[in-house]
């Protein structure tokens, strides 16, 4: 077995019931949504039994996501499966910043609250959505964007997929232009434009929420949405990458090709669906990868990993 990355799952993986089963798998997954519960109540409940719509609301869709993406991670450490690095799709992020030690278990799940409620503030001001692109490459798409005011590629996902954000007039347009060039557009289950300059002001609220929580240098490596590299360990780096991941693009195909060239061969989403599994597979056909999301793919992924 080669060296191993967790991969924690981002906004838009959501579903009812989700984590419930995990939960009752073990204690170390039960502590996560107990200490959610403490400083939140009402959170594991909502994961187990809010509906599609309660969930697809951004403030409650990042606590609760991550929520399940931390206790998928911690029921793997219970069961002696250790990464050597992580990385988090952008709420993802948060997620694997508490589990590679930045942040305490409760600043971490204080601070994705605060960054809920922030970016759906944001919203309620700006509007807008995102969408999938697919089958065209990424210079393609941001010429496209270029021809719109208000619209941005903001996640380079995989190889001929990249999500664009903006306002929704100028995004439904856009999806036109796509359909025109050869291309697909796919409308993404988000509430809001996230990752670009709609989300400046909620950047800057996280940079002042920031300015109260204390932040360690990462116990093991993990991989910034920010830069597409490693977190640095002084406390301004950390927080500059932070906040500004909130209005900047997520470059994750260039984290996962970044992982590869340093030798890392397994790669474990942990957290609801099994998107960041299937980017992984387009970006980087040769990886071993397995997911974590319940009881079922939890003894899955120990049995493959543990081989």
């Amino acid at each position: 077995m080669g060296k191993i990355a967790f991969l924690f799952s981002g906004q838009g993986a959501q579903y009812p019931g989700m984590g419930q089963s995990l939960c009752e798998a073990g204690p170390a997954a039960k502590a996560v949504f107990d200490l959610a519960d403490r400083i939140r109540p009402g959170t594991a409940e909502q994961c187990f039994g809010g509906t599609k719509e309660e969930l697809s609301l951004t403030k409650n869709t990042q606590p609760c996501v991550y929520c399940v993406d931390l206790a998928a991670a911690e029921a793997l450490k219970a069961q002696g499966i250790i990464p050597d690095a992580v990385a988090g799709f952008s709420l993802g992020e948060v997620a694997a910043l508490t589990f590679s030690g930045v942040l305490t278990p409760e600043d971490g799940f204080r601070l994705v609250c605060k960054r809920a409620a922030f970016m759906e503030e944001a919203t309620q001001q700006t509007g807008g959505g995102m969408a999938a692109v697919l089958k065209l490459r990424d210079e393609q798409v941001e010429e496209l964007c270029r021809a719109h005011q208000n619209v941005y590629p903001v996640n380079y996902n995989c190889p001929g997929q990249v999500s664009v954000a903006g306002e929704k007039a100028e995004l439904d347009a856009l999806c036109k232009d796509v359909q025109a060039a050869g291309g697909r557009a796919v409308p993404l289950a988000v509430s809001g434009a996230f990752h670009s300059p709609f989300m400046d002001t909620a950047a800057e609220q996280m940079a002042e929420e920031l300015q109260q929580v204390s932040v360690h240098a990462p116990e093991l490596p993990l991989y910034a949405n920010y830069t597409a590299s490693r977190y640095p360990a002084e406390e301004a780096g950390i927080k500059e990458n932070i906040a500004k991941q909130v209005n900047h693009p997520v470059p994750w195909q260039a984290i996962l090709r970044k992982l590869d060239a340093e030798g890392f061969t397994d790669f474990v989403e942990v957290g609801p669906g099994k998107t960041l599994s299937g980017l992984v597979k387009k970006t980087l056909p040769k990886a071993t990868v397995c997911r974590v999301e319940d009881a079922e793919t939890l003894r899955a992924a120990v049995e493959q990993l543990k081989r």
